[in-house]
């Protein structure tokens, strides 16, 4: 049974269990570096929103994307094994998509591992598209699929 989860922007003391997340989830293999030092900069940061959903006060997905002029970065997305195939993530992607058409960006970008095939198709699904392979992106050790995909102009 899918239970109800509360999106919401994340606050400054989500640091920690988000780095944690993102050590376990996202950088396993690698060093870490999302740590709870850099995740505080980007919830406190104007050009960057880190959204999560909670369950029962814990986070069980988040994400985090970086802002530009016209072109937006989704640096990391993540939800908890145990609250996966529930449509947090498309959730998470809509409220960023939907941030990002508001704030005037074209664009999403992002990165995942080449060997991430259900990533892959989770943002196929979503609009992506495939750009190119990207060699030793993760730390000089793991190529990166680099993915993008063009936003609608408003119907105003």
């Amino acid at each position: 049974m899918s239970e109800l989860a509360t999106l919401g922007l994340a606050r400054v003391n989500d640091a920690r269990e988000i780095a944690e997340m993102s050590r376990d989830l996202v950088e396993q293999g690698l060093t870490w570096s999302w740590t709870q030092a850099r995740v505080q900069h980007f919830i406190s940061g104007p050009e960057s929103s880190v959204v999560v959903a909670r369950r029962e006060q814990h986070i069980a997905a988040f994400a985090i994307m970086h802002f530009g002029d016209e072109v937006a970065h989704l640096n990391l997305l993540a939800v908890a094994p145990e609250h996966r195939r529930q449509g947090l993530g498309r959730q998470l992607m809509r409220w960023l998509t939907e941030t990002a058409i508001e704030a005037g960006v074209f664009r999403i970008n992002l990165e995942l591992r080449t060997r991430n095939e259900p990533a892959r198709i989770f943002y196929e699904r979503l609009g992506f598209d495939e750009l190119g392979i990207v060699q030793g992106y993760y730390q000089g050790r793991e190529a990166a699929l680099r993915m993008s995909r063009r936003l609608a102009k408003s119907q105003s």
